[in-house]
């Protein structure tokens, strides 16, 4: 059963074709990149799979469920790790509490945490190196660190598939070096996972896959054969420059948002 399956999509908004006769597959549990400039429809993408925004024309399954007509379904496969700024950080809630909601979103009313939920947060809280942080509120942590805390709370509920739009965005070093980690590890479950980054260098080493996307598929294929001068120039012009190299080649855009 594929992971993912996009046939013949448009997505209109506004008045706007911000995606245009989109076909992409991807077969089986991958590690999944994809980039593109500003504007070129990589969140719309990510949401499109979650069955947030619907297609204006053609299908969209995921791991064999259409999106539109079975939504729960989908939901409680996907942990999604939104980008930094639409979270809203006015909310007092602690570490364990933003990863509780992960939780208690994917359970019927009335909505009660059970002992099990508190052994799985403090679990996912460990594995992201959080744990010792969890009373903290978390507007009150690093941007490294949110990030880390929005992928344990992604993850709580043990999903099939993980999608991260801009996961490195306002990340240092340190923390960068934890999430890929992290990724690292979960990639070796079988988790399928789908990445938005305008930089696929520091995931070069985990990507299976790379998906180039300007508001239609540019290239799709492993990292050797999508990052190529050509395709590149496509989407973010000439001034493109691609190092040749393993495990991935270097790529530098100039971009520094998606």
């Amino acid at each position: 059963m594929a992971v993912f399956d996009v046939k013949n999509v448009d997505v209109i908004l506004n008045g706007n074709k911000v995606l245009e006769d989109v076909t992409v597959k991807l077969e089986k549990p991958s590690f999944l990149t994809i980039m593109g400039p500003n504007g070129s429809g990589k969140t719309t993408f990510i949401r499109l799979l979650l069955g947030i925004i619907p297609p204006s024309r053609g299908s969209v399954e995921v791991l064999g469920y259409d999106v539109l007509r079975n939504p729960l379904e989908v939901r409680r496969a996907v942990g999604y790790v939104p980008q930094k700024e639409k979270v809203n950080f006015e909310i007092p809630l602690s570490v364990e509490e933003v990863v509780e909601m992960g939780l208690l979103s994917r359970k019927p009313v009335p909505r009660f945490p059970s002992r099990s939920d508190g052994a799985r947060i403090k679990e996912v809280l460990k594995v992201v190196g959080m744990y010792e942080k969890r009373k903290t509120p978390f507007a009150n942590l690093s941007g490294g660190q949110q990030q880390r805390v929005l992928i344990a709370r992604a993850v709580a509920h043990e999903p099939k598939i993980l999608l991260l739009d801009e996961p490195f965005n306002g990340v240092d070093v340190h923390n960068q070096g934890q999430i890929l980690e992290f990724l690292k590890a979960i990639k070796s479950e079988g988790v399928a996972i789908i990445v938005v980054t305008h930089d696929i260098n520091p995931l070069a080493e985990l990507t299976d896959y790379v998906m180039l996307l300007n508001k239609t598929i540019i290239a799709f294929g492993t990292p050797e054969e999508a990052l190529n001068y050509g395709r590149l120039c496509q989407i973010y012009g000439p001034s493109v420059q691609v190092i040749t190299g393993k495990p991935c080649p270097k790529v530098i855009t100039g971009d520094t948002h998606a």
